[in-house]
């Protein structure tokens, strides 16, 4: 006999997803392999999903409420699933991030993680192996959905140009980073400028931090390190890092230079070129 695994559906959100999609699927009298060839997937990865072996995303969500004709249940369940993939002390910060009407970021090492491609998001979040990195990387490109919205949050990003340099992924996915970083600018609500290396001692030496400002909530500043990230509506330290920010803006370049000097580190540092051997 066939060992299927029971599930606490109380136990975590990713419990509660596959308790739901194995009840969904067994009222539809389906197998996992019929089921996914309606859904044109495996029905290994169903199984796995339902076991909390693997982390559902957004398209697979709304391919199972179309197949089961569960009226969105999964495409709603799935927010909460990707979200709580993600660091326990950083969920706080993520669900204040989706409900602001304006973020400032400065990064200082890599690119933000709202604006990072599936390849440099996995490279960054692959540095450590421990746990599902695929659910991690889903959990990150999920709080992207932001910039999508009807009325999506004014953002102002400034980069360290040593962001541009920081080989992360290889060049290939280096390219396409930057190519995105490009592409985003053209937002109309998303402006990115670079902070030159010539702008010297500047006011984000002591690492990077996050403004959100609310409609009706107070300020907050938020900063991180390695073990936990640190969130405060104090006024001062709002003040402060406002501060502190307004002086990045300034010695940042321009929007417009800011673009070109992406286009150039993109084209001059990770297009394909012959190496020593070939010229050799």
């Amino acid at each position: 006999m066939v060992n299927i695994r029971q599930l606490d559906p109380s136990a975590s959100p990713l419990d509660y997803y596959g308790y739901e999609l194995r009840r969904a699927r067994e009222a539809a009298g389906l197998t996992l392999a019929q089921l996914g060839a309606i859904v044109f997937c495996t029905g290994s990865l169903i199984g796995q999903i339902e076991t909390t072996l693997k982390v559902p995303t957004r398209e697979f969500s709304e391919r199972m409420d179309a197949a089961l004709g569960t009226d969105g249940k999964f495409s709603r369940l799935v927010g909460l699933v990707l979200r709580h993939q993600l660091p326990s002390w950083f969920q706080p910060y993520a669900e204040l991030e989706a409900k602001a009407t304006f973020i400032s970021s400065f990064q200082a090492q890599l690119v933000d993680g709202v604006l990072q491609t599936k390849a440099y998001a996995r490279a960054v979040l692959g540095t450590r192996d421990d746990g599902d990195i695929d659910g991690k990387v889903a959990a990150r490109l999920d709080r992207q959905r932001i910039l999508a919205r009807d009325q999506p949050p004014v953002m102002w990003v400034v980069l360290s140009e040593a962001v541009l340099y920081q080989e992360v992924g290889g060049r290939e996915v280096m390219r396409e980073q930057l190519a995105h970083l490009l592409a985003m600018q053209k937002r109309q609500w998303l402006e990115i400028q670079i902070l030159p290396f010539e702008a010297g001692a500047h006011t984000g030496l002591m690492g990077s931090f996050y403004l959100l400002r609310f409609d009706n909530d107070p300020d907050i500043v938020y900063t991180e390190d390695f073990v936990q990230g640190h969130m405060t509506a104090n006024p001062e330290a709002v003040k402060e890092g406002s501060v502190r920010y307004d002086h990045l803006q300034a010695a940042a370049l321009s929007v417009a230079d800011s673009a070109a000097l992406i286009a150039r580190v993109m084209e001059e540092r990770y297009e394909d070129q012959p190496d020593g051997r070939d010229l050799a």
